[in-house]
């Protein structure tokens, strides 16, 4: 039988027990159907997609199992967990299914963010309603209701409880650093971020949940929730990508291979390979674009959804007119080779 997820999770619950994050340090992709059934006989696991709560007095027996099976690296994991007195999980998941507990959401946001799983590679459906809204802090994850008691009593010992942000997804920069990265502010990169290899993203970029870069990149603009960079392509300073959740409906943005987004561009429609949107630019799905020839003469006026996904597009804005134009990109921006060497 396959499996489609394995993780060992330990978090932080809130004082009415309710799980407010999961850290899953070495999540498993298409667990061994071995692997699977040594924790199975361990913990009582009858099959499905299950999210086991466990004490640190199983641990021991957890790490057997392994162990039996050959699963060193999670064995490595028990090891360091022992006498822990934090909350403990094994997230199973059979098949990739809508997720139906936190444990199950924090495993799926930590495969992407591993790079285990591209974005839309995985199912998130419903995921909003089993995040908690939640207080990050200098001293962990802190619930709402707990946040004014742990204020005070931060008070009461001359500290003071530094509350970091309120949101349901934590910084990914916490749960995980891909290998080969670079990024300025931590705090501007989600959980579920899927950051390629070679990419930089500046102070002011940032990446939403189920979506990033492919490869190479120089980040300083927005990568909204759900859309995807490939190698090679620069979002310049202050410029913004229409996710899903902000007004892209059920188009997904994308851009692709050796593009450039200019400073304070936008772009809501999916780009294909080497195009170029001129600084402060927004090409929207219904923006009525002029199509040029390679003289510069009018061929005709189209909406920009309709030059979704073509390559070697050039989009600019007339400065005498005010129209956007677009024309073929013969002259593509080549993006800067030594500073992505150096990524």
């Amino acid at each position: 039988m396959s499996y489609f997820a394995f993780g060992l999770g330990i978090g932080t619950q809130s004082s009415n027990d309710e799980w407010l994050e999961i850290y899953y340090n070495k999540p498993v992709i298409n667990p061994s159907e071995a692997l699977v059934s040594a924790v199975a006989a361990t913990l009582g696991y009858e099959g499905g997609d299950a999210a086991i709560e466990i004490c640190a007095e199983q641990l021991s027996d957890l790490e057997a199992a392994f162990l039996s099976v050959g699963a060193e690296d999670q064995a490595e994991v028990v090891e360091i967990l022992k006498g822990t007195k934090q909350p403990l999980v094994v997230t199973i998941l059979e098949t990739d299914s809508e997720p139906a507990t936190t444990a199950e959401v924090y495993l799926k946001l930590t495969l992407l963010s591993q790079r285990m799983v591209k974005p839309h590679g995985i199912n998130l459906a419903g995921m909003f309603g089993l995040l908690p809204n939640v207080a990050w802090t200098n001293e962990g994850a802190v619930s709402l209701e707990d946040l004014p008691k742990r204020q005070l009593a931060a008070r009461a010992q001359g500290k003071v409880l530094d509350v970091q942000s309120v949101d349901k997804f934590p910084k990914m920069t916490n749960y995980v650093v891909p290998a080969g990265i670079r990024v300025g502010d931590a705090s501007r990169i989600r959980l579920g971020a899927h950051v390629g290899e070679g990419t930089t993203v500046m102070h002011e970029g940032f990446i939403n949940f189920n979506a990033g870069t492919l490869g190479v990149s120089m980040v300083e603009g927005r990568i909204s929730a759900g859309v995807v960079v490939g190698n090679g392509s620069d979002l310049g300073g202050g410029c913004s990508t229409m996710g899903t959740l902000s007004g892209g409906n059920n188009v997904v943005i994308s851009v692709g291979e050796n593009c450039l987004l200019g400073a304070n561009a936008g772009l809501g429609i999916p780009l294909g390979d080497r195009c170029t949107i001129e600084a402060g630019l927004y090409v929207t799905g219904g923006s009525k674009v002029v199509v040029l020839d390679d003289k510069n003469n009018e061929v005709e006026t189209v909406k920009a959804s309709q030059l979704a996904g073509t390559s070697d597009l050039l989009f600019r804005r007339n400065s005498q007119n005010g129209r956007i134009e677009v024309k073929t990109n013969k002259s593509a921006i080549e993006l800067n080779e030594e500073l992505h060497k150096h990524n």
